[in-house]
Formats: structure tokens, sequence, C-alpha cells
């Protein structure tokens, strides 16, 4: 992990000066969504209609789940949290580019959410690889007044039962990691962002299936890890404001940078000039 000391929130004054993503840090954000408020107010939900980390290849199927914006928990205490953003003028493989390029540098993952996102490195030390699968990344950021040190290691499509080559001819993505504290053993939920083209745009459904069942040691998936897992959510619980705090954390960074997505893209992408 970095030095504390180079672990701040913003762009310093010199950083405003010198850096070349400067003119990209905006730091006044835009209100929720009225679907995201929406979802806070009604709290948790049945547990029935936000289906589990086991269903997410249905995500491919045409039309959406009977709550694409909520929170609920299941009876073994894992909670759910699914969002969904709304992006004019981005396409997905700016989102694709985007998760590859973000993790080389604390400049960069803060344009995502000036007021959250800290700090974020490769756990291999490389920087600006074409892709993030396989990989790890150390972030630090807050959600809601919790700081985190986080490791989101990101996993094929096809590791959580979603037909990749069906995303491409869909001109769709799947970012699909699974999370844990950084310097544990016990990785603690997956994610997915499913990201598919509508007209004029593109959507994003996401998915946090976190804690309960969902937590094991890092490389032990079978029976023997399921049991250490379930021995170790009982030290690791969630609570409903925490998932809450998660969706209005999901809701803000996706859309904030979304608004600026199409131009980092142009500047930076596959193709710019440096």
């Amino acid at each position: 992990m970095p030095h504390p000391e180079s672990v701040h929130l913003g762009y310093t004054a010199h950083e405003l000066a010198s850096s070349p993503y400067a003119r990209f840090f905006k730091p006044d954000m835009a209100p929720l969504p009225a679907h995201v408020r929406e979802a806070i107010a009604v709290g948790l939900q049945t547990v029935e209609l936000l289906p589990p980390v086991a269903s997410a290849p249905q995500l491919q199927a045409p039309g959406y789940w009977p709550v694409e914006n909520g929170v609920t928990v299941s009876p073994d205490g894992a909670f759910r949290v699914f969002v969904s953003t709304d992006m004019p003028g981005v396409t997905p493989a700016m989102w694709d580019w985007w998760f590859a390029w973000h993790g080389s540098e604390a400049q960069r993952y803060k344009l995502w959410h000036p007021r959250a996102h800290m700090h974020a490195a490769w756990a291999d030390g490389r920087s600006d690889l074409n892709h993030y699968v396989g990989r790890t990344s150390h972030v630090v950021e807050y959600v809601g007044n919790q700081r985190l040190n986080l490791a989101i290691r990101f996993v094929s499509p096809a590791s959580l039962g979603l037909d990749e080559a069906r995303l491409q001819r869909n001109g769709e993505v799947a970012i699909c990691a699974r999370g844990s504290m950084a310097g544990t053993p016990m990785e603690t939920g997956w994610l997915i962002h499913h990201v598919r083209p509508v007209p004029g745009g593109s959507e994003m459904r996401s998915r946090f299936w976190l804690a309960g069942a969902n937590i094991r040691p890092r490389g032990m998936p079978g029976a023997a890890g399921a049991l250490i897992g379930r021995v170790a959510a009982k030290f690791a619980p969630l609570s409903a404001n925490m998932a809450v705090e998660l969706l209005v954390h999901c809701a803000q960074e996706m859309n904030h940078l979304a608004g600026i997505l199409p131009d980092l893209y142009a500047t930076f992408g596959p193709g710019h000039k440096g």
C-alpha cells in the first residue's frame, strides 16, 4: 500500500496545475437520480425480487429484473445491492477501456468519485496494460463515512456463467470481480457491472452480492472453503445502512463518470495522440 501521506482526497493545488487529468476533475456532483432516491426510500425489499449471484447469467436476457435498483438481505445474512445507470453518449467499449486504464494512477481513480476515491494501484505493479481480467486493483476509498482499503480481483465473465461470445456479439461488456479487504485472505463479495447498448448510449446494471455465503477464503471454492466462509461470516456482519451507502456510492460514481467518459476516452483512449 502507498505511504499514508500520499493518500488524500481530491486534487492538491499542485495536481490541479500540473496533472494531465486536471480538467476532468469535477468536485461538484449531480444529485442522485430519482430511481435511486426511490430505492433508498423503499428500504429493504423482498429477497426473492433480487436474485443471488448464481443468477448472474440471466443478466444477458432481454428486458429487466423485477428490481433494478434496491437492497435486500438474504436468510444467510448476505446483502444484495442493485443499481442501474443511464448513460447517454457512452458506449460499453468505453467502460471496458476505463477499467483497464484507471487503476494505474490515483489521479485517474479520483475522477470517478471526487468526494470518495483516494488511491488506486495494481497489485502486480504494472501500469497502462490494456486489460484488467486476472489482475487485482488495490483501492482506498470512502463508502459512506467509512474509509476502506479494498482489493478488487477481476475475473472473467465466464467464471460467473456469462456467455462471453454472446456479450461480444451484442456489443456488451460485463466487468466482474471478487472483492475483499486488502491484506486479508477472505474474499467477501462479488460484483458485476453489465453494460449494454441502448438507443443514444448505454445502460449499466450493477450488482453486488456481499457477505453471508459469498464469503470464501481466497483459492478455496469447495466445501472446505464454504465451511470456513460460514464461520467467517459470523464475524463480518453488514448493516442495512452499509448496504444503502454502497447503493448511493455506486450511483454517484457511475453517473458522475458517465458524464465525462466520452471526452476522457477521446483524449486518452485507444488511438489518442498523446
